[in-house]
């Protein structure tokens, strides 16, 4: 037997696992699985110190390989993140439980009843890079949702992943809940996830989140449904109409509040008429940032010589989803021209204008078709959590079953109920 053989089992055995344990808690009642996701959160609070050890190693590791600064901020726990990861599970509890929630129904001329209620998805396979809180996050919500969970996260994290999927699998069974409602797969490297995304039958739905080519790897090759979960190269227009104080002030906020997050902003629109004034202003606010501009001809011609690091933009800087403190920046004739520009750069996630003119807000959303689009704010409102949906699992890009930020309802699906009285077809 050859080793991917082996592997192939293995992940066939833990999914089946998981698809026995995921009917414990299918129907489970609310209070049930409010009451496991606090001993979760306490659980992890109290292994505070095991986790941070078990995420030096990680962090040791990736100081030695040179990692960007921005996936390093991803990677990085500290107690506060730690409390808020924590935090944010029993968060979820004050969230209404999506399972049995009816959807539409009615009474059909013949007196048969319909009733479209919500029923869990089952087993979500959910492969994610080096992000710890996804591990907690998408644990949460798959386990509130009715859901088993099979967790293969980045290599980086290994250490990290382990040490939070112990402690959610010993809260688990303290709770009388089956351990394999939670598994991983980081042990059984890129052949684990091959066979995860070959397991149709026993894993319901995979879920991909982080870098592009995770996230075509996973949805060109995989056999068991995906939900595409998009990389955000997001964008900010400024109308020559916006208020150009508070346009410096959500500029600076969605580049730099956190920088390795999808819903950072990464390219920057600015109208001509107003450009010889915003873009000075700009530069000065991101300079004691660090951000590197990688301006176009018509702002490379405002920002040379100022404050700011401004490199000359190639093309596929435009593309580009930097996680990083790197921002594209293009001078734009009118809010037509902006939407042009983003159609063709955009990946879908996340946009937003700046402006006072409702005509220009208008033309701007009629013209885009992305996931999530802004008026007036910083790109890191498109999140799960700020939504008011609690922890979110990903940020969907496609347009069958979910779109946007996915929580809780987005992990479940429909079953039909229809209640006759000795009713038979003619």
């Amino acid at each position: 037997m050859n080793e991917q053989s082996t592997v192939t089992e293995r992940v066939h055995d833990i999914a089946a696992r998981a698809k026995r344990a995921q009917r414990t808690i299918a129907r489970e009642n609310r209070a049930r699985k409010d009451s496991l996701l606090r001993a979760i959160a306490a659980k992890l609070d109290a292994d505070c110190a095991r986790i941070l050890e078990a995420n030096a190693e990680d962090l040791a590791r990736a100081d030695e390989s040179g990692i960007d600064p921005g996936l390093r901020d991803r990677l990085a726990l500290n107690p506060s993140r730690v409390q808020a990861i924590a935090a944010q599970v029993c968060a979820t509890t004050a969230l209404a439980d999506p399972v049995g929630e009816v959807v539409r129904g009615g009474v059909l001329e013949n007196g048969l009843s319909l009733t479209e209620v919500r029923v869990p998805l089952g087993v979500i396979g959910m492969i994610y890079e080096a992000r710890p809180n996804v591990t907690v996050d998408a644990a949460a919500l798959a386990l509130k949702s009715g859901n088993a969970v099979i967790l293969r996260g980045g290599s980086a994290a290994s250490s990290t992943n382990r040490a939070l999927v112990e402690s959610i699998r010993t809260a688990l069974t303290g709770e009388g809940f089956p351990a394999e409602l939670v598994a991983s797969l980081d042990d059984l490297g890129r052949e684990g996830v091959s066979a995860l995304m070959r397991a149709r039958g026993l894993v319901d739905v995979l879920i991909p989140r982080g870098g592009a080519g995770l996230i075509s790897r996973v949805v060109e090759e995989s056999l068991v449904p995906a939900i595409e979960t998009g990389t955000g190269n997001t964008h900010i227009f400024v109308d020559e109409s916006a208020d150009l104080d508070r346009a410096i002030d959500i500029v600076v906020n969605a580049k730099t509040q956190r920088v390795g997050v999808c819903n950072a902003l990464e390219n920057l629109l600015v109208h001509e008429r107003i450009a010889q004034d915003f873009l000075p202003r700009l530069a000065e606010a991101l300079a004691p940032k660090n951000v590197v501009l990688h301006a176009d001809a018509r702002s490379y011609a405002v920002l040379h010589g100022g404050p700011a690091r401004v490199v000359e933009a190639r093309e596929e800087d435009f593309f580009t989803e930097y996680l990083s403190l790197d921002l594209a920046i293009k001078v734009v004739a009118d809010v037509h021209e902006a939407v042009e520009h983003i159609r063709l750069h955009s990946s879908g996630h996340t946009e937003s204008i700046l402006t006072s003119s409702i005509e220009s807000e208008r033309a701007f959303i009629a013209g885009l078709d992305s996931a999530v689009i802004m008026v007036n704010a910083s790109t890191r409102f498109s999140d799960g959590g700020e939504f008011g949906f609690g922890a979110e699992i990903g940020i969907s890009t496609q347009k069958l079953h979910a779109r946007g930020p996915m929580a809780l309802r987005e992990l479940t699906s429909t079953t039909w109920i229809v209640r006759g009285e000795g009713h038979v077809r003619g």
